[in-house]
């Protein structure tokens, strides 16, 4: 089973109106998806599911990290800081750079968006569009740490040019893109 910390249960019950209401339900039914407003604990950023992995990517090469990031129905669900979603939201609009990242969903206050379970079966489905969805990385802390506007642009612009980049390469001829590193053949016999 995955498993959200009682610590990281107590941040997203903290997005409720509910706080005690909201643990009691995940005490009786932890593998039940929740709906947790946005704009009090956090805002997410929702983006399909190849491009967020980039963006998650570059999130940690370039050394902060991410906080929690949920996968739910093909979508990768980055958790950012309160008021982070309509900043990107304006930063996106204005920059030029907005055509290379593709649409992003910015969940902001006034939203509200489903949640993985706290707690998920072993046997349970993990098919695409399907399901509860699931932790990326699960919130483990009562303050995770959380991206702000400006980090996660730049972690999609990063992720978009390199998208570009990649798929500006010339593809390897199929005998090279199949044979593993090391492989040694023989030389053809006279």
């Amino acid at each position: 089973m995955e498993y959200v910390t009682v610590a990281g249960e107590a941040w997203l019950a903290s997005a409720s109106e509910y706080p005690r209401s909201m643990r009691a339900l995940w005490e009786a039914r932890p593998w039940a998806s929740t709906v947790l407003p946005c704009g009090r604990a956090f805002d997410v950023i929702s983006m399909p599911s190849l491009f967020g992995r980039r963006v998650l990517d570059e999130l940690w090469s370039s050394g902060p990290g991410c906080g929690p990031v949920a996968a739910f129905r093909g979508r990768t669900l980055l958790f950012v800081q309160p008021g982070a979603a309509p900043r990107l939201r304006t930063l996106l609009a204005w920059e030029e750079w907005a055509r290379d990242v593709p649409p992003l969903l910015c969940h902001g206050k006034g939203d509200a968006v489903t949640v993985p379970p706290v707690q998920r079966m072993v046997d349970a489905p993990d098919s695409p569009g399907l399901g509860a969805g699931r932790w990326i990385v699960a919130p483990d802390s009562r303050e995770p740490w959380l991206p702000g506007a400006a980090v996660v642009l730049w972690a999609c612009v990063r992720a978009a040019r390199g998208e570009a980049r990649a798929a500006a390469l010339p593809a390897l001829p199929p005998q090279v893109a199949e044979e593993p590193a090391g492989v040694l053949h023989p030389a053809p016999s006279a």
